[in-house]
């Protein structure tokens, strides 16, 4: 983990645009009627709605998904009390959190007040713009009064991070590490090191998970809470033990099976570890500087099973596994209140994830090969795209049972895709293609089957239903890598094409190749070497129907797998040229942007051919094409090099498609613009339409394009290269391809193969 210096830190804050979130609008605004709708007089009319109907605050305005971050101040991270104004870098950082990983909004409020009535009184005085409440560092005691008192007096959900959600990251911790440990927690004897906020809210949630007060050791700064002691908090008080034997750390932890420390830096000596329990537990929690660090730790015991506040090790107990899902289930369910039941529910559904397989961007995060429930792995990755459908929905559903939702959920499965979507780990796109190649799946061989990615691909997409792989490749070398990944191959043909057993195989396929084009000078010879190459051997399975489909890529070329392609394969006879396409899903819409990867510098004839290959392709994604053909000219105003062909082409489509959208040449902005393009150029037979096919005039102004859109941090999603024009469904990959590209290339393989076979009449 790199180290974060003062100026490094002073500088991400400062530069652009200061702090970390601003309000972006949700509705169009860029005519007048827009803004009279959001504004007076059209805003009049919800208005009077929510004064007939309270609840329809939640139909027309953001109070559903706008989450309050409050905070006065006294207890800001590590630094303790520098007031509400000095806090707010905090607050806006977990405004940050709240909508990178759960699309909630935030508006942070910094209040000036330390007394507890006051700063509940402005609280409650703001609550009715918001559908949830995060209180946040308020030191202890006061944040139990103002909790316990705004959770009592407003009708919607109100949670003390600082409180709850360490308790229910590490409640879910704790459950799986007892499990890995083969300890009981009714059984267990933990000690609390620390007696704030987070220390007993910690506690109280074991002890509703089963652990026994009477096992509860729990420390302050003056040792170990004992009964007799004088001017003890009410939550103190509530885990004071009647021991008279044991004042000291050192004597509470004898023995002890689990550690829980909430306190400060290197409190816990080697020599404490060691008169633990076997396989004791150990959350060092204190931040930057645990209790004890993790190596002090391992070495004083190799069985410890332990976790820190910190990510550079195993184990993160962090509240974005929580706070953010939590509140999507309260909100989703306009619930009036989180409560017990709605934690615990996080707790099981967190637990739980933990040993579910864990999924490949998660790995790739942490540049492991794979996470395995286990010592080193028993808390989820805060960068775990699951969290969001399994956290929240157990959050809803615990909402709906325990009688404070107020909105109930009948879908889940709707609900999931919903979350999903909202989070752009799913399209309704990519769905369709997934829930489309399942009702057939087809054979697809995955020529690089030694590239983890595409071997990862290959387990996924049968693990998804959406085919019926075949890897090619060295069968050991294949085996030992799965093995190395933690991937089962079980119901997956692997195909060693260079294996003396497939002689036969290459034989017949060098056969038909020199004879399918021996008039261009392949002789047999040739054919039969060329049938050691993956490319050509995996094409010819699909040339001769022993596969359906063909996937390759990450280790070839594209000039040598286009050569192959066309000599095996073949162009589709109605096009003299084939081209690849890639899909931008984004909050926009769907675009279809072509050529991407063949066509170096396309005449007027290819880009003809590009253009009936798009239409028929954006059809085949159930789209109507409206297609501006580009330039960096408008409509003839350059007479010399690219716009002259784009020009000839778009004259072309629109003699001999004169239904078909279709114009240019433009620039990408009178495109992607409707409203300038039909001032400006009011002729377009693009006039009232929005675009969503691009036909760039060369591979360079595509290839860059996607290139770019790939790079920008953007809530969209690229799938693709997508074939056109080829006789049978062979598809690209690019070599830094993830493997839910793969996955996705697969999916439209197999739909190709599905087509391809119902014209063949198959």
């Amino acid at each position: 983990m790199a180290k974060i210096t003062k100026e490094a830190a002073l500088l991400y804050h400062s530069q652009g645009k200061p702090g970390k979130i601003e309000v972006v609008p949700t509705k169009p605004y860029s005519t007048q009627t827009d803004l009279s709708l959001a504004y007076s007089p059209g805003v009049a009319e919800p208005c009077l709605e929510i004064e007939k109907n309270p609840q329809d605050a939640y139909k027309y305005t953001a109070k559903g998904n706008l989450v309050a971050v409050i905070s006065n101040g006294t207890a800001v991270l590590g630094l303790g009390d520098i007031g509400a104004l000095s806090g707010k870098p905090v607050m806006e950082g977990k405004g940050l959190l709240f909508k990178i990983y759960a699309g909630i909004d935030v508006f942070d409020i910094e209040v000036n007040e330390k007394d507890p009535d006051k700063f509940i009184e402005a609280v409650k005085a703001i609550a009715p713009t918001f559908g949830g409440i995060n209180l946040e560092d308020i030191k202890a005691p006061e944040c139990f009064e103002i909790e316990r008192r705004l959770k009592e007096e407003l009708d919607i959900p109100v949670m003390h991070d600082d409180q709850h959600g360490t308790a229910i990251i590490s409640s879910a911790g704790l459950l799986n590490a007892l499990e890995v440990a083969g300890k009981k927690i009714e059984n267990v004897r933990i000690v609390v090191n620390g007696a704030g906020a987070s220390a007993t809210s910690c506690t109280k949630l074991y002890e509703s998970l089963g652990a026994r007060r009477e096992n509860i050791l729990m420390l302050d700064s003056k040792g170990v809470i004992t009964s007799d002691r004088e001017n003890l908090t009410e939550q103190k008080r509530y885990f004071a033990t009647d021991r008279r034997d044991v004042h000291t750390l050192a004597e509470a932890i004898k023995g002890a099976d689990v550690f829980l420390g909430l306190s400060k830096g290197n409190v816990l000596t080697q020599d404490m570890v060691r008169s633990m329990a076997d396989h004791p537990i150990v959350f060092a929690l204190a931040n930057p500087t645990p209790e004890i660090s993790y190596e002090d730790a391992m070495a004083a015991r190799p069985d410890v099973l332990m976790s820190t506040g910190r990510s550079d090790y195993p184990n993160q107990i962090n509240n974005v596994i929580g706070f953010p899902y939590i509140f999507r289930g309260a909100l989703d369910t306009q619930a009036k209140a989180i409560n017990e039941e709605m934690k615990i529910a996080a707790v099981h559904a967190i637990a739980n994830l933990a040993k579910q397989p864990v999924p490949d961007v998660v790995n790739e995060a942490y540049h492991v090969n794979n996470f395995t429930f286990g010592p080193e792995y028993f808390i989820p990755k805060p960068v775990d795209p699951r969290l969001i459908t399994e956290v929240s929905c157990a959050v809803a559903k615990a909402a709906m049972d325990s009688g404070v939702a107020r909105k109930h959920i009948a879908d889940w499965d709707a609900y999931r895709l919903q979350l999903r979507e909202l989070m752009g780990y799913e399209s309704k796109l990519t769905r369709q293609l997934y829930d489309t190649a399942r009702r057939n799946p087809q054979r697809v061989v995955f020529a690089e089957g030694i590239h983890p990615n595409m071997l990862k691909a290959a387990v996924e997409a049968k693990a998804e239903g959406i085919c019926h792989p075949i890897i090619l490749g060295n069968d050991e070398a294949i085996e030992k890598l799965a093995k190395e990944l933690d991937l089962s191959l079980e119901g997956i043909e692997i195909v060693n094409l260079r294996h003396p057993n497939e002689s036969e195989r290459r034989e017949r396929y060098a056969r038909i190749l020199s004879e399918k084009r021996a008039r261009e000078g392949v002789t047999y010879e040739e054919a039969n070497d060329k049938m050691f190459e993956r490319n050509y051997f995996g094409m010819m399975m699909v040339e001769t129907g022993e596969a359906d489909a063909f996937i390759t890529g990450l280790y070839t070329k594209y000039s040598n797998t286009i050569k192959v392609a066309k000599e095996v394969i073949g162009i589709r006879p109605e096009f003299k040229h084939f081209g690849t396409m890639h899909i931008l899903n984004s909050k926009k819409g769907t675009y279809f942007l072509a050529d991407t990867l063949i066509n170096r510098h396309p005449n007027a004839e290819t880009l003809i051919d590009i253009a009936k290959l798009s239409e028929y392709t954006v059809r085949f994604f159930n789209h109507t094409p409206v297609m501006a053909m580009l330039s960096y000219s408008n409509f003839g105003t350059d007479k010399e090099g690219s716009p002259v062909s784009v020009h000839e082409a778009v004259d072309y489509m629109q003699r001999n498609y004169p239904d078909l959208a279709i114009d240019g040449e433009m620039q990408v902005n009178f495109a992607m613009n409707r409203e300038l393009r039909d001032a400006k150029y009011p002729f377009t037979r693009l006039k009232g339409k929005d675009v969503n096919t691009l036909i760039f005039p060369n591979l360079s102004s595509a290839n860059s394009a996607y290139k770019l859109l790939q790079s920008m941090d953007m809530d969209s999603e690229l799938i693709g290269p997508i074939q056109m024009g080829l006789n049978k469904p062979i598809h690209f990959t690019d070599f830094e391809s993830s493997v839910r590209d793969i996955v996705n290339i697969t999916a439209v393989a197999v739909i190709d193969a599905i087509v391809d076979k119902k014209k063949a009449g198959k």
